[in-house]
């Protein structure tokens, strides 16, 4: 094992990685809530402004899978398609297997300039997340309960909110409504047999109400839907927690475009779409699964040195100060401050591990273990 290869198994290289993430989103968050005086004098600068912030953020978490682990991502899709990306406001379906399928798709946003006008639709227990939920906040995410009427009119209110949004941005959508596990698969198979619909072998039921909500709304605004599916070669299962560690996989994500006036308007239309392209995303599971690979051509966009160069300023900034503080307490040869300091450093780790834990699949929601039955 190389000298790099080590640290990054050190659990005190972790603290200060996770240090320099949390100090950083809490400064950065401040911002944010300053930047709200903006928002009745000029709203597109807000939102330009916060974009900007949030990559500052979400670029950090970027770091990790680019360059701490040297995770590849590889595209398979066409020359036409790949083109677009960027360029066009675009709503996002992603099958929602792993912890890390976020990281993925965030790193393709940054490697095509989206990352911090990037979107989804998203839990509203999230909200309540510090860091996370609430730079989301600001770059007016849209919160649901997963109880669709009592979202509703918060959905659509918050979809067509962002009809004029100034920055390209991608849509992100879990139409699933949960990460997939075991038992909720056999649940929701169970609702498909009651209703009538083909079983999937590797996704859940979607949930097309918010599919058909969002391509209502952002019509006239989004000008496509991209369509991914995302495995990792040599069945590996990856975690934040191993991207943490340095440990490198490769991520295939199958991409495929949709103009949005190829979609039904009519809702009943456009769900019955939405259960075919779950039959079709299925399919190329299978196909991956027996072939090792997607239909398509291959692109490999390179990575850019922005997110290095983001966490190297807010390393700089943030642990010369902890460093010389840190030693002031050892030298000063108190108990107090040093008991202070450790359990300063204790409670650190926690939140950071706390953090890490949103997104593990044993530490999901049981959304679906109920709600599918519910339905039945």
């Amino acid at each position: 094992m190389g000298f790099i290869a080590f640290l990054k198994t050190q659990f005190i290289v972790h603290l200060l990685i996770g240090f320099v993430f949390v100090v950083s989103g809490l400064i950065i968050n401040f911002i944010q809530l300053c930047t709200l005086l903006l928002w009745p004098l000029n709203k597109q600068l807000y939102r330009r402004v916060n974009c900007r912030l949030a990559y500052s953020l979400w670029s950090q978490l970027v770091m990790l899978l680019e360059w701490w682990s040297g995770t590849e991502c590889t595209l398979f899709s066409d020359e036409a398609t790949v083109n677009t990306f960027g360029k066009e406001h675009v709503i996002i379906i992603l099958n929602h297997n792993f912890e890390i399928d976020f990281l993925c798709g965030w790193t393709m946003t940054e490697r095509f300039g989206v990352l911090g006008s990037s979107k989804v639709l998203a839990k509203r227990e999230l909200l309540y997340v510090p860091l996370i939920g609430w730079t989301w906040y600001f770059l007016e995410i849209v919160f649901c309960k997963r109880k669709w009427e009592e979202d509703r009119d918060t959905v659509i209110e918050g979809l067509k909110r962002l009809a004029d949004y100034p920055e390209y941005m991608w849509f992100l959508l879990y139409c699933e409504g949960t990460r997939f596990t075991e038992t909720k698969h056999r649940i929701s198979m169970e609702v498909a047999e009651s209703k009538g619909l083909p079983k999937l072998k590797y996704h859940l039921l979607p949930r097309t109400k918010g599919f058909t909500t969002a391509v209502q709304c952002l019509r006239g605004t989004v000008s496509a839907v991209y369509d991914v599916t995302l495995n990792f070669r040599g069945n590996k299962n990856p975690s934040l927690l191993g991207i943490l560690y340095g440990k490198k996989y490769e991520a295939d994500m199958c991409v495929r475009r949709f103009p949005l006036e190829d979609i039904p308007q009519d809702e009943k239309e456009a769900a019955n779409w939405l259960h075919k392209l779950y039959q079709e995303k299925d399919a190329l599971q299978e196909m991956y699964n027996q072939e090792g690979i997607f239909p398509g051509q291959q692109f490999k966009p390179p990575r850019r040195p922005w997110t290095l160069l983001n966490f190297l300023f807010w390393a700089t900034v943030l642990l010369s100060p902890l460093f010389t503080f840190g030693f002031g307490v050892f030298a000063s040869g108190s108990p107090l401050l040093i008991l202070a300091f450790l359990g300063l450093v204790g409670a650190a780790s926690f939140g950071v591990r706390r953090l890490i834990g949103v997104t593990e699949i044993e530490k999901g929601s049981s959304y679906g273990n109920q709600e599918f039955k519910k339905k039945k």
